[in-house]
């Protein structure tokens, strides 16, 4: 199918049965993930930034779970880095990356600006937003030589469901999607993974100039060819757009820190369960896991962002706990002793293997030695969470469960729940799910 095609003539009724499953569970992980990352100091900065500086225009929106209304652009980029602070949601080991947290704020921002969108066409804009940031990542790993934040594709995506929005036509929506692509944020990915900061993988940002490029191409602004679409020699990656659906190929994430360190917390937790494991009898951790995951270094971490993007930290944090979820990187967490010990005692070592499976499959094994001399050795373990090993439904709504009811009460989280599952059907009041998902929730400390 064409790319403009795709993008405007798209849908519901075209989209397969487990597609808008798919779409569903998506977008019940990222108001989970939304609603934890609501609570953060990142969350309540650019929040108030949105405020004072993306001010409310004749369309404006109202912010994720926040219910103060900015302009459209100030809300996607506050939903986009609220869902990116709690590194918990969904992505693609291809893209390496994330693209839901961008595509959802997006979509959310123009429906309540334009009011013209009901259940149906809300999903079916996530599956199109889906599917085009994918193929997009994909397509920039293939043709830039550097490694660049998520915000640098998943922008292609906003852009394209602005197009939607705003009616393009054929050649505005190219514009549209070269705007995106020429102000996407190419940073490197790996700077941050090196020096963890609150600029994250740039998602906010993408969704921001996403947003903004469909904007600028309907009022007559032009944008350089988008080289990821266009690409001779990238054209087969979208060959079969609207007949391959790339949804279905993402991961869920058990714990929220970067993916990278999931094999090891996974091998790490293994080890655990069957040895029945005392943490303060462990000497040292050693990890053997793939190049990148061997990058993420930081030892003590003194903010949330540097323990999410910590494997030793979350390997300590997950032995010392046996679970790691939001409390395993709180500020008490951060400065507890013993998890402190054992994430200084952590020795990380790459390996040959996990190095050439990687970014299609993820790896490590872990030795743990005890003060009493014994050593124990993991198997080699994956993350969890992949369509190969995916989490369960069960699973999948005990983790929006756990990171939404501490936020909004359990019974605003049974509603949101059973509107989002009942959200495509026909004459389903779709402005009662916009507004459980819009309105403000509970301020924690951090939270403005």
């Amino acid at each position: 199918m064409q790319l403009f095609e795709f993008i405007h003539h798209t849908r519901h009724e075209h989209l397969p049965a487990p597609v808008l499953a798919q779409a569903r569970r998506c977008v019940l992980d990222l108001l989970g993930v939304a609603a934890a990352g609501s609570q953060s100091l990142l969350s309540s900065i650019i929040r108030r930034h949105a405020i004072e500086h993306f001010g409310a225009g004749k369309r404006s929106a109202r912010m994720l779970f926040d219910g103060r209304r900015v302009s459209q652009v100030g809300a996607a980029l506050a939903g986009g880095m609220t869902i990116d602070s709690f590194d918990a949601h969904d992505g693609h080991v291809l893209t390496k990356g994330h693209i839901g947290v961008a595509v959802l704020p997006s979509v959310l921002a123009f429906a309540d600006a334009l009011k013209t969108m009901d259940g149906q066409e809300f999903l079916t804009q996530i599956v199109i937003g889906y599917e085009i940031a994918t193929r997009a990542g994909v397509a920039l790993h293939a043709s830039a030589s550097d490694y660049h934040t998520s915000g640098a594709w998943n922008t292609i995506a906003c852009a394209a469901l602005g197009a939607r929005n705003l009616r393009l036509g054929p050649q505005p929506t190219r514009e549209a999607l070269g705007i995106a692509e020429y102000h996407g944020p190419r940073s490197q990915m790996m700077r941050c993974i090196d020096h963890p900061t609150m600029v994250k993988d740039g998602s906010g940002w993408g969704a921001m100039g996403g947003v903004s490029a469909a904007y600028l191409a309907a009022e007559g602004f032009t944008g350089a060819p988008a080289l990821t679409l266009e690409a001779v020699e990238l054209a087969p990656l979208w060959a079969d757009l609207g007949e391959r659906w790339l949804i279905l190929d993402q991961y869920f994430k058990p714990y929220p820190v970067c993916r990278w360190a999931q094999p090891a917390v996974e091998a790490a937790m293994a080890l655990a369960r069957a040895h029945s494991l005392t943490p303060a009898a462990i000497q040292s951790i050693e990890v053997w896991s793939f190049h990148e995951a061997c990058r993420l270094a930081t030892r003590l971490p003194a903010t949330t962002e540097q323990a999410q993007y910590s494997l030793p930290f979350s390997v300590a944090s997950a032995l010392r706990h046996g679970t790691l979820g939001a409390a395993e990187l709180s500020d008490a967490a951060l400065n507890d002793v013993l998890t402190q010990r054992l994430s200084g005692s952590v020795v990380l070592h790459e390996n040959r293997l996990y190095n050439d499976r990687f970014p299609a499959e993820r790896w490590a094994h872990v030795r743990v030695t005890m003060h009493d001399g014994q050593v124990m050795d993991s198997e080699p373990a994956i993350a969890r969470g992949n369509p190969e090993n995916a989490l369960s439904e069960e699973e999948i709504d005990q983790k929006f469960r756990a990171l939404s009811e501490p936020v909004m009460g359990q019974s605003r989280a049974n509603v949101l729940a059973t509107a989002l599952a009942q959200i495509d059907q026909p004459g389903h009041p779709f402005d009662n799910f916009l507004n459980l998902v819009l309105a403000p929730v509970a301020a924690s400390g951090a939270t403005a």
